[in-house]
């Protein structure tokens, strides 16, 4: 594989990892213990670290991608093997 396709592949990764975190680990004021600011909705974060959010997913989505590009090379689980409907059981 070239390393512009894992380079590609790392950014879809990253991008939908960084989408798919974003419920994960943020409080609402009420569980922060803060007061609400009149005219603020209940479910609105109380704080967010992009930073922090960020770095986790540039981590998970290395380790997808290296996951990906080792069976791509190793060839554990090809298309052949998601075929389940020409399959003779």
């Amino acid at each position: 594989m070239q390393l512009a396709s894992v380079i590609a592949v790392y950014f879809l990764i990253f991008v939908a990892v960084a989408f798919i975190m974003l419920p994960f680990g943020v409080k609402t004021d009420e569980e922060a213990g803060k007061k609400l600011v009149p005219g603020q909705a209940e479910s609105a974060p109380s704080s967010f670290n992009l930073k922090r959010h960020l770095t986790r997913a540039a981590i998970i989505a290395a380790v997808l991608t290296g996951l990906y590009v080792l069976n791509y090379e190793m060839g554990w689980l090809t298309s052949e093997d998601l075929n389940f409907f020409d399959r003779d059981f």
